[in-house]
């Protein structure tokens, strides 16, 4: 896909239309449903989507593999609840394949999994009932546990270390992606995986916590797909574009990319990482500096490999079932390494006669004293990729997502991406959905009532409005909350204050 990105002459622009032009910064899954609901509306946008790399995805990669294949990495699949994202895909033709969810955790006697007893599970099953009690109570005052991190409840609760480190850290790593930084997680965000009657993954079993295989979907090519909705959704895309600089004015956003080239937008909409957002502009807020500047970040490894003897080395495996492992290490049990069997999960992999793993290191600033990528011999490695995450510490619930609400629209600058919340692909989607909402392309998914209910969610936590104003249930409670979120807010600040202080 190329595109001619010139100079854009604005003055002989606004006399020829009265479009909105629009640039989106970054071509992930934020930017593009961005661009997507923006394009339903060519009468009122003028569409720029500027991406820094050369393919459209952003964090979800593809890349071909020796063997005439290829592989997904940074993005796996999601769950049916992923309701904006399967209908978004279905609309430009492209279609999931499902599997069920087979997770190994652990090596020898610490190994469990969902689908099956095991000595772990019978050694720690008072621990296991317990834990659903503590879920229920969390979720009952989660207000209150937003700013607690899982490791604190734990102990206030009596776990030991084995049950933490070897059940619950691994789960909650697995299911939010959050690294070495999982017992940080906020405690309110954990309850959500069993008890949210929508977003759950699993039914708390009470003997064994886990004990289904929910159904999942995987994706088809992630470049491919991003690049059709994108290409067919007719907004101009400039690939190998990154910006060095933003200003704003008081009616206008000037950009400036690497070439020194300058280009003048109504609006502009960062779809891109909070770190890079902080770099590009000029001058900005003290919300953006305070709710941007908390987003942490960590460099972690993505290696995929077909080196069979490592993975029978630091995992329990079942090559014709088991597509997740997760281990701790033996040394430090609160550190974590995860591996997927890519040849039980994605769909183009699994008639290939091949076992084709993904290794992810975690945290780079722990490569010397806990990776153990060095094992992997070097002629068994297909691809080496570098993937930077950020960290779902109960420090994000607490001082940035409160925060988010006040930065949107301000200087003619609107914020998405997964990091604006919880780190998944739907709700990068559903973030670029609401921030074009904002803009006044009405959201597109309407019919679908789950879809639209997770987007209103969204919409009403991080930008403080209902889809649709009016007598109706969603601007009532928008009303009733906008008094109580500024004071969660000031809290938020005061206590990231005292935190500063602290350290």
């Amino acid at each position: 896909m190329s595109v001619d990105c010139v100079k854009v002459d604005m003055e002989g622009a606004e006399k020829m239309t009265s479009k909105k032009r629009v640039l989106i910064v970054g071509a992930g899954a934020a930017g593009t449903a961005a661009a997507y609901s923006l394009s339903k509306h060519p009468e009122k946008f003028q569409v720029e989507v500027w991406e820094k790399l050369s393919v459209p995805g952003g964090v979800a990669c593809s890349s071909n593999i020796k063997g005439d294949a290829f592989v997904n990495y940074g993005v796996q699949g999601g769950t049916p609840s992923y309701r904006n994202t399967l209908i978004m895909m279905k609309e430009f033709g492209f279609k999931t394949s499902p599997v069920h969810m087979m997770i190994s955790f652990g090596k020898g006697k610490t190994h469990w999994t969902n689908y099956a007893k095991s000595p772990l599970t019978e050694k720690l099953k008072n621990e296991i009932k317990h834990f659903e009690d503590v879920l229920k109570k969390i979720n009952r005052f989660e207000f209150f546990y937003i700013f607690v991190p899982m490791y604190k409840v734990l102990k206030w609760n009596g776990f030991s270390e084995d049950f933490a480190n070897e059940m619950v850290f691994p789960l909650t790593a697995l299911f939010f992606g959050t690294g070495n930084r999982t017992p940080y997680v906020s405690a309110a965000i954990m309850a959500r995986v069993f008890l949210d009657e929508d977003l759950r993954l699993f039914d708390y079993d009470s003997e064994l916590l886990l004990s289904q295989s929910p159904e999942m979907f995987a994706f088809p090519k992630l470049e491919q797909m991003y690049e059709t909705i994108l290409r067919k959704s007719g907004v101009k895309i400039c690939l190998n574009r990154p910006i060095t600089s933003v200003k704003r004015y008081g009616t206008h956003v000037s950009v400036i990319d690497q070439d020194g080239k300058t280009a003048t937008f109504d609006e502009i909409l960062f779809a891109c990482d909070a770190e890079t957002v902080l770099k590009l502009l000029e001058n900005p807020t003290f919300f953006e500096r305070k709710a941007l500047g908390n987003v942490k970040y960590y460099n972690d490894l993505i290696l995929t490999h077909e080196d069979d003897n490592y993975m029978n080395k630091h995992y329990e495996v079942n090559k014709d079932k088991d597509q997740y492992f997760v281990r701790t290490d033996p040394t430090d049990p609160a550190k974590i390494e995860m591996s997927f069997n890519l040849s039980n999960y994605q769909p183009q992999l699994k008639n290939s006669n091949r076992n084709i793993y993904q290794t992810i290191y975690l945290d780079d600033n722990l490569r010397e004293k806990y990776w153990t990528v060095d094992e992997v011999k070097k002629d068994k490695v297909l691809l080496e990729t570098w993937w930077r995450q950020f960290s779902h510490s109960w420090t994000h619930f607490a001082f940035t997502v409160p925060l988010m609400r006040y930065l949107q629209g301000k200087k003619h600058t609107w914020f998405c991406g997964a990091y604006t919340l919880i780190n998944t692909h739907e709700i990068a989607m559903i973030s670029g959905l609401a921030a074009a909402h904002r803009l006044g392309a009405p959201y597109p998914f309407h019919h679908d009532p789950l879809a639209a209910k997770q987007f209103d969610q969204y919409l009403l936590t991080i930008h403080g409005k209902p889809r649709n104003f009016g007598c109706n249930k969603m601007t009532l409670l928008s009303c009733i909350l906008a008094p109580l979120m500024a004071l969660f807010a000031l809290f938020s600040l005061l206590l990231r204050f005292c935190f500063n202080r602290k350290s």
